[in-house]
């Protein structure tokens, strides 16, 4: 096998790590990166790498970098330790995960780094930000727009997005679902009981929707909900609040067993996928891989991925309680759902096909190095 270059990756919390859909992207991406002969370095923090993981490669390089463990600093003070330390080592190309990195862009350019930015969502659309941070995102797309030196959009819609508001075309590449045999159950509920929500514990998740909606769905039906707000909080306070009075609703908190959410996934009744910014969301697609029945929040986002393998709902609570109802009465629809959830994620969003498209995006940029 013909070596193709060095690579660092910049902008997740590092290798293997569990967290979100960055990591889980790296996960799959990385080895398969090394595969093809990349000599794979990936950034990552102090706390957040699985060093134990029997099931990490040894050929990625995995290197922690400082930062500060802060909701509004945390991206941007470990994206600038990375990129000092990419400066020093110079690999051929950066794939460089989330426009807030974009104030380091010219770190890398000044050093003879190709850069392949992976914009993700419209982060200053997101309520959990303020007003300052908000700011700092939009100008980092600014600034990636101008000195990324390729673009990687997650969805069609967020494409359209940056070409309308940026100018700056780009390559399409989705996040894959990995699907499963099916798997034992263990949890303290029935399978096929419960209406299932797994999402990070932010307002733009219609999580506040969902607590509200799960007073009404828990009179007939299982609830269970997987997340963390990461820092704790007030929504994290109002889904144990309401777990623990109620014996029909279960908080999970974060689970980094992939083998137990996936199965969580499988023996649902019905996903309830609230997402409401960014393009391709990670979970959506590893929940339709695994056959899961999915109600998503109405979004152009959604629609794209789902099409016609999934149901919708407005945000508002007493819609996602009599939308999750009616389904759960339907067991003919949702067998339905998930079938062709199942066929759209294998034949529009396999991980195979993600891990091939990035490698010949960075293939072209060493060439543009050589």
């Amino acid at each position: 096998m013909q070596a193709r270059g060095r690579l660092a990756i910049i902008g997740t919390r590092g290798y293997p790590s569990y967290y979100g859909g960055f990591e889980t992207a790296v996960r799959r991406l990385a080895p398969y990166l090394a595969d093809q002969g990349w000599d794979v370095t990936v950034y990552g923090r102090r706390g957040a790498v699985s060093i134990a993981d029997l099931d990490a490669d040894p050929r990625v390089h995995s290197v922690e970098t400082f930062g500060l463990e802060r909701k509004s600093l945390s991206t941007l003070s470990y994206g600038l330790s990375a990129a000092l330390h990419a400066q020093k080592i110079k690999p051929d190309v950066a794939l460089v995960m989330n426009v807030a990195n974009g104030y380091y862009l010219p770190i890398l350019k000044r050093a003879g780094i190709k850069t392949v930015v992976n914009v993700d969502g419209i982060e200053w659309e997101r309520a959990k930000w303020g007003r300052v941070a908000r700011t700092i995102f939009q100008t980092g797309a600014k600034l990636t727009a101008k000195y990324a030196d390729s673009l990687v959009y997650d969805s069609l819609e967020i494409g359209k997005y940056w070409r309308g508001h940026f100018a700056r075309e780009g390559h399409f590449i989705p996040y894959g679902g990995e699907p499963h045999e099916p798997l034992p159950f263990g949890e303290a509920f029935p399978p096929g009981s419960y209406v299932l929500a797994v999402a990070r514990f932010v307002p733009e998740n219609s999580i506040p929707e969902f607590i509200e909606a799960a007073r009404e769905i828990s009179r007939s039906h299982n609830v269970v909900i997987v997340g963390s707000s990461g820092y704790g909080g007030e929504l994290d306070e109002k889904v144990s609040e309401l777990a623990n009075a109620n014996q029909s609703v279960f908080a999970l908190g974060h689970i980094s067993d992939d083998v137990r959410l996936h199965s969580l996934w499988q023996h649902a009744g019905l996903y309830f996928h609230g997402h409401s910014v960014g393009g391709t969301n990670p979970t959506l697609v590893q929940a339709m891989a695994l056959g899961a029945a999915t109600l998503a929040r109405d979004t152009v986002y959604n629609r794209e991925v789902l099409a016609e393998a999934g149901t919708f709902t407005s945000p508002n609570p007493s819609s996602i309680a009599s939308n999750a109802i009616a389904l759960m009465n339907d067991p003919d629809l949702r067998a339905l759902l998930g079938e062709r959830s199942q066929k759209r994620a294998r034949d529009s969003y396999s991980w195979n096909a993600v891990c091939r498209r990035y490698d010949e995006v960075l293939c072209d940029q060493l060439k543009r190095n050589a």
